[in-house]
């Protein structure tokens, strides 16, 4: 997807620095043009893998220790044995970092999958290799017009499934349903994906999670079948540390259309305000709850970022 004719809360500004990366792949950094892994990748033909991403701020990635609990009790859940700790996944992301020479405004897409197959089948014991391991770091700021313009969002028939089907907690390599939502968002003329639980409530969008404002209070899923995200869980504990009245709660479109300002929460992105929904403008366009909310995450980023650098002190 062309990052200059359309927009998502993943548009990056431009940086011709990505095209001379270097990569890690299971336990060796590479330049990006020999980053591969085998035809025979799980990943690759199954989807079966989880990653993380994670952002880089002045040498510090912001809330690793969440990050990393969110990975390794994905990885737990589907018996995935990645050979790692935490502690190694950060040396990985540090050497990978230090190689690039980059030190902030970076994002990593750290990707872990049950490795290569024996044969082209389906079972897990297939995978008799080891895990893939690989760490792409690149330079990556979000697009500054997407805090003024907005994202644009549609409605889309696919919904975030059942936890017993496929549980959105997952940060897995299998994102088809996503994917398909994204495709339907923009083949109706809108930027994402607003998708809708089984129950016919507000969810999430197909990269994102979702959060309005009604007449100063914030609003958000319950969280039943949305993704499990580190920035949805950091707002809605700065909110209620700052007396800002914040509810997980069942919500439809018609509250939605309805409110007076809404954004998106996600690791790249931070918060993304939202300008319509189905063609409907939100709000006046004024967003001062979204502008507070931003303010004070990027302070909470920055005190993590000084805590991580004061306990490796």
């Amino acid at each position: 997807m062309s990052q200059t004719s359309s927009h998502s809360t993943h548009s990056a500004e431009e940086d011709a620095r990505n095209d001379k990366i270097k990569i890690y792949v299971n336990g060796e950094i590479v330049p990006k043009a020999e980053a591969k892994v085998s035809v025979y990748d799980s990943g690759f033909m199954l989807g079966d893998g989880m990653w993380e991403g994670l952002r880089l701020y002045d040498g510090e990635w912001a809330f690793f220790d969440e990050h990393m609990d969110r990975f390794f009790n994905s990885c737990k859940a589907v018996s995935l044995d990645t050979g790692l700790t935490p502690d190694g996944v950060r040396q990985i992301l540090d050497d990978t970092a230090a190689a690039n020479g980059i030190t902030t405004d970076a994002h990593c897409r750290f990707m872990v999958t049950r490795g290569r197959k024996a044969k082209p089948f389906q079972h897990p014991g297939l995978s008799q290799f080891g895990p893939t391991v690989v760490a792409i770091i690149e330079h990556s700021k979000p697009v500054e017009r997407l805090q003024s313009a907005g994202i644009r969002l549609g409605t889309v028939p696919q919904v975030r499934g059942l936890p017993m089907s496929q549980d959105p907690k997952y940060n897995s390599h299998s994102k088809l349903n996503c994917v398909i939502a994204c495709l339907q968002a923009e083949q109706a003329g809108a930027d994402e994906g607003l998708m809708l639980d089984p129950l016919g409530f507000v969810n999430t969008t197909n990269a994102c999670n979702f959060f309005i404002v009604r007449r100063g209070e914030v609003w958000t899923s319950t969280g039943d079948y949305c993704m499990n995200g580190v920035t949805r869980q950091k707002v809605i504990d700065l909110c209620r540390a700052n007396d800002i009245p914040v509810y997980e709660k069942n919500f439809s479109l018609y509250e939605a259309y309805g409110a007076d300002e809404a954004f998106l929460t996600g690791t790249f992105g931070a918060q993304t305000p939202v300008a319509e929904i189905d063609g409907k403008p939100i709000g006046t366009g004024a967003r001062p709850m979204t502008e507070r909310i931003r303010a004070l995450y990027k302070d909470l980023v920055t005190e993590n970022v000084a805590a991580q650098k004061a306990s490796r002190a």
